[in-house]
């Protein structure tokens, strides 16, 4: 295959670090010459703008730069292409350690530590072991999975939910509708780490979140959610840290981002807000990723991590 230009098509950030690594083995654009532009081999992008990639004659792939394709698809002109989600290391890293920091934070009872050192009160609560806590991750894919690794080497109790079976090793593993209210049953701490589809938009609302188990060592439940900001709807994790449904909550994603300034969680005493920043994606490490796909592509290798259209993911 000849080499083509690269159209690299994103908004919400400055795509000047991108262009610099990807022109180091190829020629990219921020626009193509024209609907119709025949040397646009390959699109790399974000929230590219609707029916931009819809009438490229010679577009071989998509790539995506962040971990969620949802933007992809929202595209109505969506071109019948192989569309490709990122899979590296760091992006794992990332997000390994926010979902570590952030349960390990509800554990050790971090936001009564803050309120005390405001009032300057010296008092020890009650600490229990990680193994009485539950940590539920919604989402068994690769990041799931490496940090339910991570919280079973700390002793956590983990228990994982998935659209389809996807048994681990040492963690309780459920799936499907079945097998949603057992798994938030048998959880203390929810962690959602799932891609936003048509059957995950808005699935944690108020009365999935009714179901964690709230008799635990934490004397509540906590919600963590790093996955997408559609999947839970804001109004009702206010409902429920406002009844005691939940006792806290980290939310690095939002149904709208920015959090709009007017939003009650910028200032909820039970809230830990984070501006989408659990594991933003490095050029500098899927950049070279990106090329060395393209590159075994041309030479008549498969693509790898490709999203499974019918799934949305």
């Amino acid at each position: 295959m000849e080499k083509g230009r690269i159209l690299l098509a994103v908004t919400g950030f400055h795509p000047q670090r991108w262009r610099e690594l990807l022109s180091a083995e190829r020629e990219v654009v921020l626009e193509p010459d024209g609907a119709k532009d025949p040397s646009i081999t390959y699109a790399v992008v974000w929230k590219q703008k609707p029916n931009l990639l819809s009438s490229l004659p010679n577009l071989r792939a998509i790539f995506s730069i962040g971990a969620g394709v949802d933007h992809i698809f929202a595209d109505p002109g969506l071109p019948d292409v192989p569309i490709v989600k990122v899979v590296a290391d760091n992006l794992t890293q990332y997000m390994t350690e926010y979902v570590v920091w952030r349960v390990l934070d509800h554990h050790r009872q971090g936001l009564l530590y803050r309120q005390q050192q405001q009032k300057k009160i010296w008092h020890e609560p009650l600490q229990r072991p990680a193994g009485d806590i539950s940590v539920g991750i919604m989402g068994l894919g690769n990041l799931g999975r490496a940090a339910a690794s991570v919280l079973l080497s700390l002793g956590f109790a983990v228990n994982g939910w998935s659209r389809t079976e996807r048994p681990m090793q040492g963690v309780a593993t459920y799936s499907g509708e079945a097998g949603l209210i057992p798994f938030l049953k048998a959880t203390d701490i929810l962690v959602v780490l799932l891609p936003l589809t048509p059957d995950t938009h808005g699935i944690i609302n108020y009365g999935v979140l009714k179901e964690l188990r709230k008799r635990n060592g934490l004397g509540g439940s906590v919600l963590i959610n790093a996955g997408r900001g559609r999947l839970h709807k804001d109004a009702d994790i206010v409902r429920a840290l406002d009844d005691g449904t939940l006792k806290e909550a980290s939310l690095d994603v939002f149904e709208v981002e920015p959090l709009p300034k007017t939003s009650p969680l910028w200032n909820h005493p039970k809230v830990f807000v984070t501006p989408h920043a659990a594991a933003t994606s490095d050029p500098m490490h899927l950049a070279p990723t990106m090329l060395r796909q393209m590159d075994a592509f041309e030479r008549g290798e498969k693509l790898e991590n490709l999203v499974d259209r019918k799934a949305g993911y």
